[in-house]
């Protein structure tokens, strides 16, 4: 709660000052009225910033808080304490994704600001990388989807930052559906094992859990962006238009690659310790 409210007063902030400025705080009108101000120059402790970068710099932590990136990321894997279909609906729906929406649609004044694009997609590609290494060392089955969907929104962040709006809000539409079978996926272990969380004790529900085995795998291959899944088709476009950016095209698109590499250690890390080998505690299961 404390993380989002950081987040909701940078948002405020930024829409107060799009107010004072502006008179409006509705899209079309200050779309309409921003090249006016386009120039206009704050001066804050001898330092000059320009109007547009102020507003998307306060846009950016509103983001940041509800999107749960670097910095004010810690709160969504807190939140799996819930129960499995709130988890689903969280990390699937517009929660968690609103971040992501606010830039896309204000895109018009992300595009005058540079630098405001460029941390855009420095903060995605950390978060994207940090969250994903950390998704790795987790044995709870919930919060290494958690930590996943961190990672998965930072991909959708560096997208923003290098300007593919439509391949960043396609991937936070496969990704929708691909995460939401994955934590049902989830809940239906959990349940089945009395509640037990920990990858390390489960094994062999294969055969046990057909249908949560087979909702796994294909979750978790949309997931790893494996051919002719959607996160395949999602991922490879923020992927090209990375390597095409003017702003350190082959920098931003190695690390993409490199989090599409760790996403798919991860997540089929899950799938083998949950679901192959032997049962090790045979006394959970229910029959």
């Amino acid at each position: 709660m404390i993380l989002n409210r950081i987040g909701d007063f940078g948002l405020v902030i930024g829409i107060l000052i799009v107010f004072v400025e502006y008179k409006a705080v509705d899209y079309a009108t200050v779309f309409a009225t921003t090249p006016i101000f386009t120039n206009k120059v704050y001066n804050f402790l001898s330092f000059d910033f320009d109007l547009i970068s102020v507003i998307c710099f306060f846009l950016f932590i509103g983001a940041i808080g509800k999107s749960a990136q670097l910095g004010l990321h810690t709160w969504l894997p807190d939140a799996m304490e819930g129960p499995t279909p709130v988890s689903a609906l969280i990390h699937a729906a517009t929660m968690v994704t609103a971040g992501v929406y606010l830039i896309a649609r204000t895109h018009d004044l992300f595009l005058l600001s540079p630098t405001a694009l460029h941390t855009v997609a420095v903060v995605g590609g950390m978060t994207l990388i940090v969250a994903a290494f950390t998704a790795m060392t987790q044995n709870d089955i919930k919060r290494i989807l958690a930590y996943s969907t961190t990672s998965q929104i930072g991909y959708m962040f560096l997208a923003l930052g290098v300007g593919a709006w439509a391949s960043s809000v396609f991937h936070l539409m496969t990704h929708a559906f691909f995460k939401a079978l994955l934590f049902l996926g989830a809940g239906a272990v959990i349940f089945s094992l009395h509640h037990e969380h920990n990858i390390l004790k489960m094994g062999g529900l294969r055969t046990r859990l057909p249908v949560a085995f087979w909702s796994f795998m294909i979750g978790s291959a949309a997931l790893a962006a494996l051919p002719l899944t959607s996160g395949f088709y999602s991922k490879d476009a923020i992927l090209l238009s990375a390597y095409h950016s003017s702003w350190n095209g082959p920098l931003l698109w190695g690390v993409g690659l490199l989090g599409a590499l760790l996403t798919s250690i991860y997540s089929f890390r899950l799938v083998f310790l949950v679901f192959f080998g032997e049962i090790k505690i045979a006394g959970l299961y229910i029959v």
